[in-house]
């Protein structure tokens, strides 16, 4: 039940998992995507709407049978709302994931994106940044297919994902190297080199005039003094102007940055019922004040944080 929050060792949680190693561990039922968002079938005959309320009427046996206790939609598109209600009138709560954000990056170039949707603060700021990765001789390389890298690239994603402050999804070095080969014609690896030496990735997806930058992995013997935060970032969507693509989207986190380059949040939610009809009533009680959104500083600062509610 506290999968998104990095657990203090000195917690009060973590104490009680020393003697309780279940301590707030239910066997959960999921529906939705492993790694990324959830999406409803549809199709010519079946609407997205038929769907949902097929699995709302039928979710709660299905948990029953399988001895689960939770039930979780994960990370479903704000669009889905009202196909999703009839979950909500089934008994489960919805509560707000950490959005994803969208960027319009149908601009000529960078530097045209820069002088026309940053201020000037940030546009000297940035460019600040910048100078130390661009004095530094990084060389981009991108490909469909890592396979070869792979021994290279999973221990920088290890780095990124055990400094950051919420857990959700590790992925596995297998993940990473199945994407290329089953999804080459969706899947793009940026890579990073300083001289011989592989220092960041970027992993982004594509579909239609959207390109999506889905999981990093920085060597953080570098990363800070290079600012390669914002590097990568220059570097994807530059790369991604050039390709023809109209919208930039992003997964969650690292909100401060995203603020200042004029991202939009967009919201994912999530769907949670406990099979218990009591323990369900006390849960959704509390569902909006442990969500990781709620203490999250830098969210309310965006124009449509709203939206994520």
């Amino acid at each position: 039940m506290l999968e998104g929050v990095k657990l203090d060792r000195s917690s009060l949680v973590a104490r009680i998992r020393r003697h309780h190693p279940r301590f707030l561990k239910l066997r959960t039922l999921m529906l939705g995507c492993t790694a990324g968002e959830g999406h409803l079938a549809t199709s010519k005959y079946l609407s997205p709407a038929v769907v949902a309320g097929t699995l709302a009427q039928g979710i709660v046996a299905q948990a029953h049978a399988l001895g689960t206790q939770m039930i979780v939609l994960k990370e479903f598109p704000r669009g889905d709302r009202r196909d999703l209600a009839c979950f909500e009138r089934e008994g489960f709560g919805r509560a707000p994931s950490m959005p994803m954000t969208t960027l319009d990056i149908d601009y000529r170039s960078f530097d045209d994106y820069m002088q026309n949707a940053l201020s000037a603060k940030t546009r000297r700021d940035l460019r600040k940044k910048l100078r130390a990765a661009d004095s530094s001789d990084l060389k981009m390389t991108v490909t469909d297919n890592a396979a070869s890298f792979i021994d290279e690239l999973y221990p920088l994603y290890l780095q990124t994902y055990e400094r950051s402050n919420f857990h959700f999804e590790k992925l596995t070095k297998d993940y990473f190297r199945r994407l290329g080969c089953e999804m080459s014609d969706k899947t793009r690896f940026f890579i990073w080199y300083r001289g011989n030496t592989l220092i960041a990735f970027a992993l982004c997806m594509v579909e239609s005039d959207e390109i999506f930058a889905e999981y990093l992995g920085l060597d953080y013997d570098f990363a800070l003094d290079l600012h390669l935060y914002h590097y990568i970032s220059r570097d994807v969507i530059s790369w991604a102007m050039t390709h023809g693509y109209k919208r930039f989207r992003s997964s969650g986190l690292n909100y401060d940055p995203k603020l200042h380059l004029r991202h939009q949040l967009d919201p994912i939610d999530l769907y949670v019922r406990l099979v218990s009809p009591a323990a369900n009533r006390i849960m959704r009680l509390m569902l909006p004040w442990i969500v990781p959104v709620r203490y999250d500083a830098t969210l309310p600062k965006f124009s449509d944080y709203h939206q994520i509610w």
